[in-house]
């Protein structure tokens, strides 16, 4: 019999996915080559379900015979790997980012003596509309508590974006760009100490209540279905690191990260003249082993924030610290630098990175923000996090627009500043 192959995601199954399968079926016995998470990951948003999940539903569909994994977007190596008779696509892929693929195709099939045969896309049928229908509805803790691992296991890089409101998260939730790779967007939000104290007009110091801060979390755990990092500070005393990570996990933050510094705390952006004092080792330790007793699930992750370098103390305490804190348990590292060259930051990861590869290296670029995502990558990161920058851009935005209402005395010369209040309402679920 002859073979038919057929590509897809499998993470959304509808009438458009049954009809083409009934279709190849008339063919031969078909093959489908179910994307993998990094496959998908690496050109749109990580599926709901991850690959185990999804090879389950479509190999109980009728009609399906065998299916293999698709370890890239392209069909081709799967293509010359099986050498099916015949490939099946919707006829969609004639236009758009696809049609590149699509020659791609037709090229290595008469090459190998094989067919492509395209059907009519089925009408009325949008995977991307049902994508954010779904959106909409929201998600739960366990399946946003997961995907931050899910994240890190199949993207180079993993993009975080600050969020300090619903509205702030919103953005980060919905916006993509299209690019010759494929879809850009933010893999996730972090949810930063400085900026939600900032953004209420108080001081960045960690005696905020962490009730109040749940507050402001949960605002945007409401609007959104992308992981969240949480800006822990210290941790506070290790009892009360403890209520901190099961309220975390309980909520379905994937994440927090937690700094080696003692005493009273002061934000890294002032001088190394006041002398920061840093966490002795083993208490710093000590904390992290208690946060990891504390979990309920293995998903749930506890990053130690190196502070070596902001102190002025040399690379090798920051890796010494590193691999202690590995040791008792983190599941991630991040440091942070003011050299704008970031050149000890890429010492530091280089050195960590070959002892540590398994480990996940969190960069904040803020300082040396002149170097791009690629080659943080190389340098070792694996999560990239631009910390403030919503925060930032929205006040001076906010200060014009109230200066020019000021010096004019009506608003018509702001509007060209201003988002029209519709699009703003049609960002919020639920409100079309």
């Amino acid at each position: 019999m002859k073979t038919v192959y057929l590509g897809m995601t499998g993470d959304i199954i509808h009438p458009g996915i049954i009809n083409i399968i009934q279709e190849a079926e008339k063919h031969g016995e078909v093959l489908v080559g179910l994307l993998t998470d990094s496959a998908i990951a690496s050109h749109k948003r990580l599926p709901y379900l991850n690959y185990d999940q999804r090879k389950a539903v479509v190999e109980n569909i009728k009609g399906v015979a065998r299916v293999v994994s698709q370890e890239e977007w392209s069909y081709v190596p799967n293509l010359k790997k099986y050498k099916p008779d015949c490939i099946i696509h919707g006829d969609d892929w004639k236009s758009g980012p696809l049609s590149r693929i699509r020659e791609e195709v037709y090229a290595v099939m008469a090459e190998q003596g094989g067919t492509v045969l395209e059907i009519p896309y089925t009408r009325g049928i949008n995977s991307t509309a049902i994508t954010e229908a779904r959106r909409s509805i929201g998600t739960t803790p366990d399946i946003r508590l997961k995907a931050l691992r899910r994240l890190i296991e199949v993207k180079p890089v993993v993009r975080i974006m600050e969020a300090h409101s619903g509205i702030s998260a919103l953005i980060i939730e919905n916006l993509e760009i299209g690019k010759d790779d494929g879809t850009h967007s933010f893999d996730g939000m972090w949810s930063s100490s400085l900026t939600d104290s900032t953004s209420k007009g108080k001081p960045d110091i960690e005696a905020v209540d962490l009730t109040t801060r749940l507050q402001d979390l949960t605002n945007i755990l409401e609007c959104t279905t992308k992981p969240i990092i949480f800006d822990g500070d210290t941790g506070g005393k290790p009892e009360h690191f403890v209520f901190t990570v099961r309220t975390l996990e309980r909520n379905g933050v994937s994440a927090v990260i937690i700094e080696d510094k003692a005493g009273l705390k002061k934000n890294s952006l002032f001088g190394t003249e006041v002398h920061q004092e840093l966490a002795a080792i083993p208490e710093f330790c000590e904390k992290i082993s208690v946060g990891k007793r504390a979990q309920v699930t293995r998903d749930f992750m506890i990053i130690a924030r190196l502070e070596s370098l902001i102190a002025g103390l040399p690379v090798r305490d920051a890796l010494e610290r590193a691999a202690a804190y590995v040791k008792a348990g983190a599941d991630g590292v991040m440091i942070h630098s003011k050299e704008k060259s970031g050149g000890d930051i890429k010492a530091f990861c280089e050195k960590f990175h070959a002892e540590y590869s398994q480990v996940p290296i969190v960069l904040v670029p803020t300082t040396y923000n002149q170097c791009t995502e690629k080659e943080l990558t190389v340098w070792g990161a694996k999560i990239v996090i631009y910390a403030n920058h919503m925060l930032r851009s929205s006040y001076p935005a906010m200060m014009k627009t109230a200066r020019i209402i000021l010096e004019n005395e009506r608003s018509l010369e702001a509007d060209s500043l201003c988002m029209p209040i519709k699009e703003i309402l049609e960002l919020i679920p639920g409100t079309k």
